[in-house]
């Protein structure tokens, strides 16, 4: 197994000019630890299992070795005939299929090699003349994809590397059926690569079913937080806790922060009563369209909304740079999912801030997640929110 390898340059990794040009036009100019030890096994024609969680620079581990590979044999004709599915990335939510397919575009500019994205949520009339006008690479939710197998818009007889990239979320979303019966579809002989934010035993049973002799590669020690990353927990009855927020915001001068609740209608009404009383704010969960989800990510990122709240689902595979704060509204049903949650702060060598909002009905919760963190969260305390009858001794 690889572990945290050391930084080395994309020159060093046996990719072409073209993409090395890609890559340093993105302004990338040493690889992430995960990018180094995953790109020569993927070129190597090696099924890879990596533990990489969002922000550890995965996506383009696994992009650029799949360009280079079916560059070689790309195909300038017009003609769909000449652009079969050949790589087929399947990932949970719609928000890291487009991301995804971004990187694709992006890194793989001047190789001739298309590619098109299908998700749920938006209608499948352009999504299936994309895929008739012919692709090498499809980024895929299983759902959609699976619907688009039943109509016979999609063929994946031809598909030489398959990517399933957070598959521990697939498996908490209840996709694996449809990711069997689609994996089904494809030749016994092809490649695959596996990226799981951990090597759960199910993710382990997983890659056993689906790949042969893979490549192992962890880039950080299990549960690992980030170094540069402050955690800190609040006391707070719960039906104080938007007010402490927006107390937080204001004392502490905060400008962005990613708040995670449990529930797609809690996301919705705390956006709107943090809008109410001043605090530019907007939700985004699974229940919002493609396009809603699209600009309220694009107002935050310009700094338009303070804050974006969203639930875990609809927060997997955000690529927001630079956050300086995520707050834990409701403390997540499982103790990982706080791994994740506080993951999208304190990157690439930057401070960040983790706030934990935590009632007296969230002691368990707190007790399981301190347990998995092997340390107790600092405690502040804000007088005046104090839940009734505790004491600030």
């Amino acid at each position: 197994m690889r572990i945290q390898e050391p930084h080395l340059t994309f020159p060093t990794l046996g990719l072409s000019a073209n993409l090395l040009a890609n890559v340093a036009r993105e302004g990338y100019t040493e690889a992430t630890p995960v990018q180094a030890a995953a790109i020569p096994p993927v070129l190597a024609g090696r099924d890879v299992l990596a533990a990489a969680q969002t922000g550890t620079g995965k996506t383009a581990a696994f992009t650029l070795p799949i360009l280079e590979r079916l560059a070689k044999h790309a195909n300038s004709s017009p003609s769909p005939a000449r652009h079969p599915i050949r790589a087929l990335v399947l990932t949970p939510t719609r928000e890291l299929a487009c991301q995804i397919d971004e990187s694709v575009r992006t890194l793989g500019k001047g190789t001739n090699i298309r590619s098109t994205v299908v998700y749920g949520g938006v209608p499948q009339g352009p999504q299936v003349k994309a895929l008739w006008g012919g692709v090498e690479i499809l980024v895929a939710t299983p759902g959609r994809l699976f619907d688009l197998i039943g109509q016979k818009a999609v063929n994946l007889t031809g598909v030489e590397i398959l990517v399933l990239d957070e598959a521990d979320r697939m498996l908490d979303m209840g996709f694996i059926d449809d990711v069997r019966k689609a994996i089904a579809l494809l030749p016994k002989g092809r490649q695959t690569l596996l990226f799981s934010a951990t090597f759960s035993d199910a993710i382990r049973k997983l890659a056993r079913e689906f790949q042969t002799d893979p490549e192992l590669i962890q880039v950080a020690a299990r549960n690992a937080t980030a170094d540069n990353l402050t955690q800190v927990l609040y006391p707070v009855d719960i039906d104080r806790k938007a007010d402490l927020l927006i107390h937080l915001v204001r004392r502490d001068g905060i400008e962005q922060v990613l708040v995670f609740t449990r529930t797609k209608i809690g996301a919705s009404r705390l956006a709107s009563y943090l809008d109410r009383r001043g605090v530019p704010a907007i939700a985004i969960h699974s229940d919002r369209t493609q396009g809603e989800r699209t600009r309220a990510l694009a107002a935050f990122k310009a700094g338009e909304v303070v804050a974006l709240v969203a639930t875990d689902v609809a927060s997997r595979g955000l690529d927001i740079d630079s956050l300086p704060h995520v707050v834990n509204y409701d403390l997540p049903f499982e103790a990982q999912d706080y791994i994740h949650r506080i993951g999208r702060t304190g990157r690439a060598g930057l401070s960040g801030t983790a706030i934990s909002l935590v009632a007296p009905e969230e002691v368990q919760a707190l007790r399981s997640i301190q347990r998995l963190l092997k340390k107790a969260i600092p405690c502040e305390v804000v007088e005046q929110f104090l839940p009734q009858g505790a004491s600030a001794a």
